[in-house]
């Protein structure tokens, strides 16, 4: 299932059309901004290696920024407690700066239209100077929807890299990266040897299936693989395998999602369950081509 830009934006603001201020204020700087080349989210889900999730507001992947919009329920002392604690958390995990939009004063009463947006006035152009310092650093990377899901953007650069929640929508496209050559028709398979290589690329269903109840550990590090039914596994072997997860989207699409290149342990493996351990998150693709 593929969805046209126009329909990624409407179905994203509809995760907060309930909440009018949050919706506002994200609608508006969308809107200020006028820039299609900076990609954004909203009610971006972030995983901290305790296994907590958090969603944040507003999400610039590759500004490495987001915007927590406050609302009135965020003026009680406990619930800034909490936003403190949890800002901690998701700057820890992601590294991104957080920025604030408070819509009460500090006397917990409504902030006015004209100081809210003036308010939102000044992050644009704080999100604009940002942009700028990335394109200086060359660090920025222009969102196009249309070639969210197409290999050739990785190829261009060279590399593919965790921290850019690199996606595909079909095997052939991401087999692409490395080395293969036929653009239609599909290749369903679970695993592909890359050629000249012991290395393979994997497309693993991290979740309980037919056959399999696999599992990914909640700091991303750890794959292990089970029979469903339990039964005794052919003894492990060295492996390197370049791991797409698959899984299914906020919007329903089923996507391959980059997490890093994993190897077996074979001290942890038995002979119920595999165990892979991942050796990289950033993989430069030149050498496969």
């Amino acid at each position: 299932m593929t969805i046209s830009k126009g329909d990624y934006i409407l179905r994203s603001f509809s995760k907060i059309k309930h909440k009018k201020w949050e919706l506002y204020v994200i609608t508006r700087i969308i809107h200020l901004l006028n820039d299609p080349e900076i990609e954004y989210v909203c009610q971006q889900l972030v995983k901290t290696p305790e296994n907590k999730r958090y969603l944040t507001d507003l999400f610039f992947p590759t500004l490495e920024l987001y915007y927590e919009i406050d609302e009135g329920q965020h003026s009680s002392d406990q619930h800034i407690i909490s936003d403190v604690h949890r800002q901690r958390e998701i700057v820890d995990a992601t590294g991104f700066i957080e920025k604030r939009i408070r819509v009460f004063d500090e006397n917990k009463n409504d902030r006015s239209l004209n100081e809210i947006n003036n308010e939102i006035d000044e992050e644009i152009d704080f999100i604009k100077k940002r942009k700028k310092q990335f394109i200086l650093k060359n660090n920025f990377i222009p969102w196009n929807y249309e070639t969210k899901f197409s290999p050739e953007p990785h190829l261009k650069r060279g590399y593919i890299d965790v921290k850019d929640n690199v996606v595909f929508l079909y095997h052939r496209d991401t087999l692409r990266c490395f080395g293969y050559k036929k653009e239609k028709g599909h290749m369903q398979q679970a695993t592909w040897t890359i050629q000249g290589t012991k290395k393979h690329v994997w497309f693993p269903k991290l979740y309980k299936n037919k056959d399999w109840n696999n599992s990914l550990s909640d700091d991303f590090k750890t794959i292990e693989m089970k029979r469903t039914d339990n039964s005794i596994l052919p003894k492990v072997g060295h492996t390197e395998a370049i791991v797409f997860a698959h899984y299914k989207n906020l919007f329903g699409q089923i996507v391959y999602k980059f997490l890093g290149e994993f190897h077996t342990s074979i001290k942890e493996s038995t002979n119920y369950k595999w165990v892979y351990i991942r050796k990289q998150t950033k993989i430069y693709l030149n050498e496969y081509q």
